[in-house]
C-alpha cells in the first residue's frame, strides 16, 4: 500500500545533506577523455523528513550542489518513534533489497554505507538493517527510502481507520 507522505519544503525546515556516493564518468572522444561526476546525496532534518537527489556536473562540488537541490524537491515524511522505526519493513528497488528492524535504545545504527546515510539523515538512532542483493548505492538509497515511507505508526493507523488511538492498541 503506497502512502503519500510528501512534504512541502518551508523555510523553517533545516535540512542537513550527506554525500552517499560519487561516480566519475569518462567519455572518450577523438580529442581525448572527458571526465564528469555524478553524486547521489541524501538530505534530512533528522526528525522524520528525508529526500534524495542525483547531481551530474563537470566538477564534484557542482554535482553535489545539484544533488542537494534535487533532493530538496523530493522530500518524504517518515515516522520515527523514540529514535527507532515503528515496525519491521522490507522493500525492493531494482536489484537492491533492504530489511529494516526496530532496535532497543543504545543499539546504534547497524547498517551499511548507503543505508546508514539515509537512516541517520532521517533521525533514526537505533535500528538493525540488512541489505541483500545489489550493493548499488543508487538502488540502496531508493529501496531504503521506499521501506521507510511504507512504515506507519499507531497515530497514522488510527487516523486512516477513523478510530481513537487507544482503540488501535486494544483491537
Amino acid at each position: 500500500m503506497a502512502v503519500n507522505n510528501r512534504v512541502k519544503i518551508t523555510s523553517d525546515i533545516e535540512l542537513k545533506d550527506r554525500l552517499v556516493a560519487i561516480n566519475r564518468v569518462t567519455k572518450v572522444t577523438k580529442g581525448g577523455r572527458t571526465f564528469s561526476f555524478a553524486a547521489i546525496v541524501v538530505v534530512g532534518n533528522e526528525d522524520g523528513v528525508i529526500g534524495w537527489g542525483l547531481g551530474k556536473a563537470g566538477e564534484v562540488t557542482t554535482a553535489i550542489a545539484k544533488g542537494v537541490e534535487a533532493a530538496k524537491k523530493n522530500l518524504t515524511r517518515v515516522p520515527v518513534l523514540k529514535g527507532t522505526v515503528p515496525h519491521e519493513q522490507s522493500a525492493k528497488f531494482g536489484g537492491a533489497q533492504v530489511f529494516i528492524k526496530p532496535a532497543s535504545t543504545g543499539t546504534g545504527v547497524v547498517a551499511g554505507g548507503a543505508m546508514r546515510a539515509v537512516l541517520e539523515s532521517v533521525g533514526v538512532t537505533d535500528v538493525l538493517a540488512k541489505s541483500k542483493g545489489s550493493s548499488n548505492p543508487h538502488n540502496l538509497v531508493k529501496a531504503t527510502i521506499l521501506a521507510l515511507s511504507e512504515m506507519r505508526d499507531a497515530r497514522m493507523v488510527a487516523q486512516n481507520r477513523g478510530v481513537s488511538l487507544d482503540k488501535v492498541f486494544r483491537g
